[in-house]
């Protein structure tokens, strides 16, 4: 059935379900690095894939799944979670740092799988897109906009891999694409009687824009093929990340007055393995409390969070606090409270 009423100012919003959808297709890393060796002719120590990133493996998108069935997939769980049909969704977003195509949005792809028509939309920061996404589901939904929301991303960054480097510069330039995987994740934001999303917060730094990203598709280099690769300069966005991030938590412990070793879990994006021990180090953040996904997974851009809360959330008791802690391109970091209801 189609939801007939709109939620007031008041209402608080939450997060119903949460589901994850990954691509069968598994390369190791092991691999990764022979093809890669082999498509450029250099002599790459053996296991240096591996004993930089820390990533063990990754899914990888086979021929003729697309973002949209990554997507597509996580969304019928969490409908099924939700013991919802796509008709009882009156917003769609698809929120990604990965698309099927330039125009028109993603989303509509999405929907016309469902079968549903609700409003649908594209949503697109990097990595921090999917909860981007949620957020915007939030305000449109207080806002009296819409009564149900269907938030999926389907993230297939393994296509913008440089399988074939040039030469060691070329492949130390595109060495972030080598932590990437595949997944898919969605989630259903709505009305809820207690709990919810209950602190949201960002902190955005867009001088660091080129620091790291895909720079070709666009009307600067709309049509170039070496622009279709990802490249950028890992150390550096480490610290960019490093520099922002203190702050962020200071901010969040002043609001909400919740220590970070009081949440049930910490869910944060995860790029490579040293990354998230330095993260570690950096905030305090009890281990125990993280998902750790990148080892078996990789970078799976901003389907991380998702795949995360996935798979928490049937152990999370009513009442636990999560905290979702998302780093994106661009630059920017963000934060998200929720409780679950």
């Amino acid at each position: 059935m189609t939801p007939q009423h709109r939620t007031a100012r008041s209402t608080r919003i939450g997060i119903t379900a949460a589901s994850e959808f990954l691509p069968a297709q598994i390369l190791s890393s092991d691999d990764m690095e022979k093809v890669v060796a082999h498509g450029s002719g250099l002599d790459l120590p053996e296991g240096m894939f591996t004993q930089i990133t820390g990533i063990v493996a990754r899914h990888v998108a086979a021929e003729g799944q697309y973002s949209s069935t990554l997507a597509i997939g996580a969304a019928r769980r969490a409908l099924d979670a939700a013991g919802l049909d796509a008709a009882d969704i009156d917003l769609l977003i698809y929120a990604s740092a990965t698309r099927d195509i330039a125009e028109p949005a993603t989303a509509h792809i999405v929907q016309a799988e469902l079968g549903s028509q609700a409003h649908a939309l594209d949503v697109t920061n990097a990595c921090n897109s999917f909860i981007n996404g949620i957020d915007i589901a939030r305000a449109l939904l207080i806002a009296g906009r819409a009564s149900r929301a269907l938030v999926v991303t389907g993230e297939t960054p393994t296509r913008a891999i440089r399988w074939e480097p040039s030469d060691a510069e070329q492949l130390w330039r595109g060495f972030a694409g080598y932590t990437f995987g595949d997944a898919g994740a969605a989630v259903i934001v709505e009305p809820v009687t207690h709990g919810g999303i209950i602190d949201i917060d960002t902190r955005t730094h867009s001088e660091h824009w080129d620091v790291a990203g895909i720079f070709g598709g666009g009307s600067r280099h709309p049509r170039d093929l070496d622009y279709t690769y990802f490249e950028g300069d890992g150390q550096a966005l480490r610290g960019v990340f490093e520099g922002l991030g203190a702050g962020i938590f200071d901010r969040l412990a002043d609001r909400t007055g919740v220590a970070l070793g009081d949440y049930a879990r910490v869910l944060v994006h995860q790029v490579t393995v040293p990354y998230l021990e330095r993260f570690v180090e950096l905030t305090g953040v009890p281990r125990a409390s993280l998902e750790v996904t990148v080892t078996e997974l990789g970078n799976v851009a901003s389907a991380t969070l998702g795949v995360q809360l996935a798979r928490v959330f049937d152990a999370l008791a009513t009442g636990d606090r999560v905290l979702l802690v998302g780093l994106g391109g661009g630059i920017s970091v963000m934060t998200m409270v929720w409780e679950k209801s």
